[in-house]
C-alpha cells in the first residue's frame, strides 16, 4: 500500500462519444475527452482516451482499464456522450446503440452502475466517476423504436444518483435535468468549468466541484446545476498534490568580522562562576 501520495498510482479511463449512428451528433465530447486526457497527464495521471466507441468496444476498453487496477489507485472514470436513466438505472449511450429506452437498453448500452461497481470491486484508494452525459438527445431514425409513443420528440430524461463505497460521482446536472451543450464552444459547460479546476495543486476534489458547480450555475444562470453523490472513506483527497515549499533560511551575511584565536588572546584568570572560569583579556 502506498504510504505517500507521490508513491500513489493515478489511473483515468476518459472517453467521449460525440458521432452518434441513431441519435443526435454532439459536437462537444471529442474536445472534452482531449483536454481533459491532457489534464489529467499534466498532473501524474496515465490516461487511457478512446473516442467514438461502439457497445463491445466500450465493454472490452472497461474491461482492460478494470485489470490494470491495483489496491490503493486513485481511479478515475470520465464520460462526455449521451447518457440516459431507465427504472433508476444510468445508462451511457455508445456509437451504435439502436434503442434509447426500455429494457432494449441492458443490450444496446452500458450501465453505468455496473462499471462502478466493477472498478469499485479493485480494492482502489478512491473511484472517481465524472460524467458529462446528461444531455438532450434526438433519434435521427424513429423506426428503430417503435415502442416510443413520441419517437420523433427529443428527450430530457437526466440521469439518477449513485452510490459506491469508497467512491465520489459527479453528475453535470441534477437528477432528472439535462446539461448544456456548449455550442459554439469548445467544451461541453461542465467540463469547461472542470477543466478550470482540475489541476489545482493540494485541493481537495470535493472543493474542486463545489468550485465548478459555482462556475456552472453562474453562468448557466441556474439553469444546470452540477451534482455530486459522495460516499468516501478517505479524507484530504487531492488529484494533484505538491509538497509546499518551506521559507529558505537565509544565510548568515559572509562580511561579518571574524575573530580568531590569535586575535584574542585570554590569560590571566578572574574567577569562577555559574557560567564557567572568566578570564581577562591581555
Amino acid at each position: 500500500m502506498a504510504t505517500k501520495e507521490e508513491a500513489r498510482r493515478k489511473l483515468a479511463l476518459v472517453i467521449g462519444i460525440g458521432k452518434y449512428d441513431y441519435c443526435e451528433e454532439l459536437q462537444n465530447p471529442e474536445n472534452d475527452a482531449n483536454d481533459m486526457s491532457k489534464a489529467l497527464e499534466s498532473i501524474g495521471f496515465a490516461v487511457t482516451k478512446k473516442l467514438d466507441l461502439k457497445r463491445a468496444e466500450m465493454k472490452h476498453v472497461v474491461i482492460d482499464f478494470e485489470e490494470s487496477i491495483e489496491a490503493d489507485d486513485m481511479v478515475l472514470f470520465y464520460f462526455a456522450g449521451h447518457g440516459i436513466q431507465w427504472e433508476d438505472q444510468n445508462y451511457l449511450i455508445p456509437k451504435d446503440s439502436p434503442t434509447l429506452n426500455g429494457a432494449a437498453l441492458n443490450k444496446s448500452a452500458i450501465n453505468a452502475q455496473d462499471i462502478l461497481d466493477t472498478l469499485s470491486d479493485r480494492n482502489p484508494y478512491v473511484t472517481i466517476f465524472l460524467l458529462d452525459c446528461c444531455r438532450k438527445y434526438h433519434l435521427r431514425n424513429p423506426e428503430v423504436d417503435a415502442r416510443d409513443p413520441d419517437p420523433s420528440g427529443s428527450k430530457s430524461v437526466g440521469l439518477k444518483p449513485m452510490h459506491k463505497a469508497g467512491s465520489l460521482i459527479a453528475f453535470a446536472c441534477a437528477p432528472g435535468t439535462i446539461a448544456i451543450e456548449g455550442k459554439g464552444q469548445r467544451n461541453g459547460l461542465f467540463t469547461k468549468h472542470l477543466l478550470k479546476h482540475i489541476t489545482t495543486e493540494n485541493d481537495d476534489i470535493q472543493m474542486i466541484l463545489r468550485d465548478v458547480a459555482k462556475g456552472v450555475t453562474k453562468e448557466s444562470k441556474s439553469k444546470q446545476i452540477p451534482f455530486v453523490s459522495a460516499s468516501l472513506l478517505e479524507r484530504d483527497i487531492y488529484l494533484y498534490s505538491q509538497q509546499t515549499k518551506r521559507p529558505h533560511k537565509p544565510e548568515q551575511p559572509q562580511d561579518l568580522l571574524q575573530i580568531s584565536d590569535q586575535d584574542l588572546q585570554l590569560d590571566e584568570e578572574i574567577g569562577r562562576g555559574a557560567f564557567g572560569t572568566v578570564y581577562r583579556a591581555r
